[in-house]
């Protein structure tokens, strides 16, 4: 590289975002992420000691998974090779593997591929790696926001190490404004004085644990107001938008969300429950979805409690069909409150799975003939019908009698809960199987 190009590339580095500029170099910058790159852990050492293998990193925007690549870019003396799913297919991959043999067979150089947005790769995409990681002519460094378990193929997960990165906590955040801040070489170099501590708070509070995001609002605002200004919160309010929730309707998080909105509902912890659901309309999840969710709960986890609950998840329905948003929202909360703060019962979905089983276990067996219907002579010649005690006849319209095969006689599936409304059915029962015994 001659001293013209490298000044241009000096210069489109400081033209670059500050988020893309302030990308640590070495690990001992690198803000965050201390479970897994501390000294002496094992991609600390790995990193340091040249020595990478095949790895994920797995975590949410803007934690630190690029800039963990970047490092190991600089660190290392292998050939190091950047992709992005999103931009490239297979050819690209077939270019890579052939230049990763020239590297190796010349140079014996072996080669370090990073794949940012890993799960964007399609099955045949991805299978295009295993044998090339397996034999070693590359070494895999692959960066995915969804969870590898679900997002990547099985026998690939099975060849690499994977590493859980965490959202970055707010003081990571301020640490690293403050860093963008004031840095001379990199940053907008500028005294900490020039932003009030409120309004680098407020900038870290919205951005979430994306970094990405922090500096971006931190360059926004100091772009808007000039270096004469003292920047306050309510000027960083006026001047970035908040950054929406989190949140991705399709992928993991949007399972994470529902399975605490569920869970809280279970718990019977109304206030919970009104939290996770307002997390998930807010980025503007499907009511719809979320009202089926709760008049399947109402029936799953409530059952014969409260029979009250079903009704209040279908009218909840009914109401934001005919309202919408954000009117009919306030459907989605009352339903909501109620189903959290209703007494509890599984009992009826209990007795749904173990029918099934018995019923996937013994067949189809055959209806008793004293409650099989009779309409025609030859069916009563058959004794269809014969020895059926209607029930209204007796008194309580109840009288002992099987209803079940034969095969099956006195077997119980529906174990009533001392809870709710189904403690008065499990009285009735238990009254029922005694006139049986007697």
């Amino acid at each position: 590289m001659d001293l013209f190009e490298s000044n241009a590339q000096e210069q489109l580095h400081l033209s670059a975002p500050l988020a893309d500029r302030m990308r640590p170099d070495s690990l001992s910058e690198l803000i965050g992420q201390e479970q897994i790159t501390a000294p002496g852990s094992l991609l600390h050492e790995a990193i340091e000691k040249d020595r990478v293998f095949s790895m994920i990193l797995w975590g949410p925007p803007g934690c630190g998974k690029t800039t963990l690549a970047n490092i190991i870019a600089k660190v290392t003396q292998s050939e190091f090779v950047r992709i992005s799913a999103v931009l490239s297919g297979v050819k690209d991959i077939r270019e890579i593997i052939d230049r990763a043999k020239e590297k190796r067979n010349l140079y014996k150089r072996r080669t370090i591929l990073f794949v940012d947005e890993i799960h964007r790769f399609n099955k045949s995409q991805q299978d295009a790696f295993l044998f090339h990681v397996e034999n070693g002519l590359i070494t895999l460094v692959g960066a995915t926001t969804e969870n590898p378990s679900f997002e990547v193929n099985p026998a690939l997960v099975s060849r690499c190490r994977v590493f859980t990165l965490k959202s970055l906590g707010h003081d990571h955040i301020l640490q690293i404004l403050k860093r963008g801040l004031t840095d001379q070489k990199k940053g907008l170099g500028r005294a900490e004085e020039s932003f009030s501590s409120e309004a680098l708070a407020h900038i870290a509070r919205v951005s979430d644990g994306d970094a990405r995001i922090g500096l971006t609002n931190l360059e926004t605002a100091a772009l808007h107001f000039g270096p004469e200004k003292i920047i306050s919160a309510p000027d960083i309010e006026a001047a970035i938008e908040k950054k929406s929730l989190l949140y991705d309707k399709a992928g993991e998080e949007h399972y994470n969300l529902i399975s605490a909105f569920i869970k809280s509902l279970r718990g019977s912890d109304p206030d919970a429950a009104i939290y996770w659901l307002e997390r998930m309309l807010a980025p503007g999840d499907d009511p719809y979805y979320l009202l089926r969710r709760m008049i399947r709960f109402a029936t799953e986890d409530i059952g014969l409690a409260d029979p009250g609950a079903l009704t209040m998840a279908l009218n909840a329905s009914e109401s934001f069909r005919i309202l919408g948003r954000p009117e009919g929202d306030g459907s989605l909360f009352q339903a909501a409150v109620y189903l959290a703060t209703a007494p509890k019962s599984n009992a009826v979905y209990a007795a749904h799975k173990a029918v099934k089983q018995v019923v996937a276990a013994t067949g189809y067996q055959p209806v008793p003939l004293h409650i099989r219907n009779a309409p025609t002579s030859l069916m009563r010649q058959m004794t269809y019908g014969k020895g059926y005690k209607y029930a209204h006849d007796y008194k309580d319209g109840y009288v002992p009698q099987s209803y079940l095969p034969s095969t099956l006689e006195n077997q119980r599936f529906y174990s009533p809960t001392q809870r709710g409304y189904e403690k008065i059915v499990k009285q009735r029962l238990d009254a029922w199987i005694d006139l049986k015994k007697n």
